[in-house]
């Protein structure tokens, strides 16, 4: 029987994807499960109450309550309303529907703060691939092999509008590697059942060499929305200064750089990042250096706040190498 639209009960659910960076590793906060179930990691969330007095409040609260860890920057970030195999309303019955109102949080910690909580996990063993700084350390996964031979075995022919859209999305074949389409290549690599959150959602058990190559799954459709975070931020460092909420008060310029590398995943050119600072008036130096960087004193700079109001985007221009993505 086809229930109405009156018989429906909708839950809404409020996500937080936490980053920080800690030791140039970009970092997402996530929660066990109950001892009773050995679920994949999740990000921390938890229903939408009577008592929240707003969807954000109550975004901080569940954050607060579940991992000990107050909020700075938050911007919500999308809404997903999927149905998975995992969803809550799956316990109950077809008549309940989840919908997961996402928020992407930025935190700063220092070197001097307390070692990083047991939650934080570097995002990259989520998304392998997704690490493109260093060549020997991002060779070309062998599930983009298997994307390929599957792509390619379905007829070149029949198949030619989804081998560009691989090229493009992968970087391959000569295409330049993007690193703002990490989405665009989870989705890819979902929709060819390269990832087990995809068997798992089509009630099928995943084959037991993806747990080598796809990285650690999350639990749901939360490893969908940590890639959706890692694309917003990785555009929006371009356009707006996010980039110094993950900056303690003051750093040096090379700190800023391997900051801007870790969540962008690609290497940056040392002069042009350095001219493109200066010339968009993002930092000023403090008058003092820093003493621990085993070489010559550097300076110690700290993010000018008045640049919001020069101009509309005051981002960190991103000036990668010219190279192109996987061979």
């Amino acid at each position: 029987m086809i229930s109405t639209v009156e018989d429906v009960r909708v839950r809404v659910d409020l996500t937080a994807v936490v980053i920080a960076v800690w030791d140039y590793v970009p970092h997402v906060l996530t929660v066990g499960s109950a001892a009773s179930l050995p679920e994949p990691p999740s990000l921390p969330s938890g229903p939408l109450q009577p008592g929240h007095r707003s969807l954000q409040a109550g975004l901080r609260n569940w954050v607060e309550r579940q991992t000990h860890c107050r909020l700075g920057y938050v911007e919500q970030l999308y809404t997903f309303g999927d149905r998975t195999n995992r969803a809550p309303e799956r316990l109950l019955d077809h008549r309940n529907r989840t919908i997961s109102i996402a928020y992407l949080a930025l935190v700063s910690i220092s070197r001097e703060d307390p070692p990083m909580q047991r939650g934080w996990r570097p995002w990259y063993q989520f998304f392998p691939w997704e690490d493109r700084r260093c060549e020997r350390a991002s060779p070309r996964p062998m599930m983009l092999d298997r994307l390929l031979d599957q792509t390619l075995s379905n007829g070149r022919h029949q198949d030619r509008d989804r081998i560009r859209r691989l090229h493009l999305t992968f970087g391959t074949d000569g295409a330049q590697w993007d690193e703002e389409r990490a989405l665009d290549r989870y989705e890819m690599l979902y929709e060819a059942g390269l990832v087990p959150e995809a068997s798992v959602d089509r009630g099928l058990e995943p084959p037991a060499d993806l747990a080598s190559l796809a990285g650690i799954p999350m639990f749901a459709d939360h490893r969908r929305i940590l890639a959706t975070a890692i694309s917003r931020l990785r555009a929006k460092i371009k356009y707006r200064p996010v980039l110094f909420e993950l900056m303690p008060p003051t750093f040096t310029l090379s700190a800023l750089q391997r900051t801007a590398e870790a969540l962008s995943g690609v290497s940056l050119h040392k002069q042009n990042f350095r001219r493109l600072i200066t010339q968009q008036g993002l930092v000023e130096e403090t008058g003092e250096v820093a003493t621990g960087t085993g070489g010559r004193p550097a300076k110690l700079m700290r993010f000018r706040s008045e640049v919001t109001l020069e101009r509309p985007a005051p981002g960190v221009r991103l000036a990668a190498p010219r190279r192109a993505g996987f061979p």
